[in-house]
């Protein structure tokens, strides 16, 4: 079978680039850091795939629920003809919007953006045989830098799932919320998936399952550094741990050192001293409250239309419009 043709926006070697500069930043930071997106390899994407179908796991199903229940709703609402999905992945929880959009009779355009090629020519290759007729056009790029690159019509439905707008710190989802609408014109629709605030115990079993999964998407993002950047990360002298903050009301995933270690970065011509019992952290994810999103939203030029929750109130979905831009005088 011939690979689809994408869209490239980000190449290997920009991969790299960027991946060198995160490593430099967050390693010289007090605390150490990366940013959650350098899980997603094929081997991370394929773990995660693992981890939304472990029974601690209940944001996919719970945010499935949600789709299952409202897609109809979703596709009467915005009569979208171009659905755009950030983070695509495998596009599976898609397929129910999709369908939706299909039975309208509206849908003619799906763009999937994903920074994972592999991924993203997996789940292109499967949504055009499953979607005759329907125009699928795969974006590989970073969705904090192409939005303005992203292809079809007005008015476009931009999808957010899986709880991902958790992984920003506030200012920088402020940031990103507002970019998104920036590429927007007004009337067109957001549609974001946000996890909720919960018992502590659900929440950090979510994240350090007991059959270890989690444990080795972590420790993968060491994994990306050793194979684009030359470092010698012994992946066995750290151990992954999740931790509940609750004044922020966020999970941070954390790889902490088992002891004392110099770890040689040659591609971002860097070393890196690691006390025994000092950790990285690899991501928050935050937790939700309805009235803090309505309000994130619109400083960023959203009106909420519609919110759904799971029957058990676990994960929230909001349709939201993309308001009149203010004017300045």
């Amino acid at each position: 079978m011939t690979e689809p043709e994408l869209d490239v926006h980000r190449e290997p070697a920009d991969t790299a680039a960027a991946l060198r500069e995160d490593v430099r930043y967050g390693f010289s930071a007090a605390q150490k850091w990366l940013p959650a997106k350098w899980f997603y390899d094929a081997r991370g994407s394929e773990l995660f795939e693992q981890i939304t179908k472990l029974p601690e796991y209940y944001p996919t199903r719970a945010e499935r629920e949600i789709l299952a229940r409202e897609a109809d709703e979703i596709a009467r609402v915005t009569g979208a003809p171009t659905l755009v999905e950030l983070g695509s992945g495998s596009s599976e929880k898609t397929r129910l919007l999709l369908d939706g959009l299909r039975s309208s009779g509206t849908l003619k355009t799906f763009v999937p953006l994903d920074v994972s090629a592999s991924a993203l020519e997996e789940a292109v290759t499967a949504i055009r045989a499953d979607y005759p007729g329907l125009d699928v056009r795969g974006v590989v790029g970073d969705f904090t830098e192409h939005l303005g690159l992203l292809p079809g019509g007005p008015p476009r439905l931009v999808v957010f799932l899986g709880g991902t707008i958790g992984n920003f710190l506030p200012a920088e989802r402020s940031k990103f919320l507002r970019s998104v609408r920036d590429v927007l014109t007004e009337g067109e629709w957001l549609l974001l998936g946000t996890d909720l605030v919960k018992d502590p115990d659900t929440l950090m079993r979510a994240y350090d399952d007991a059959a270890g999964v989690t444990a080795q998407f972590d420790l993968n993002m060491l994994r990306v550094v050793n194979e684009l950047l030359g470092a010698d990360f012994d992946l066995s002298r750290f151990t992954h741990e999740s931790y509940w903050d609750a004044d922020n009301e966020w999970i941070e995933m954390r790889l902490r050192a088992r002891e004392e270690m110099t770890v040689r970065i040659p591609g971002a011509d860097l070393t890196v001293r690691f006390a025994d019992g000092e950790y990285i952290r690899t991501e928050i994810s935050a937790k939700f409250r309805a009235a803090g999103i309505a309000a994130e939203l619109a400083e960023s030029g959203f009106a909420v239309q519609r919110w759904w929750t799971d029957e058990q109130n676990r994960f929230g979905v909001s349709l939201a419009r993309a308001t009149e831009d203010e004017v300045i005088e």
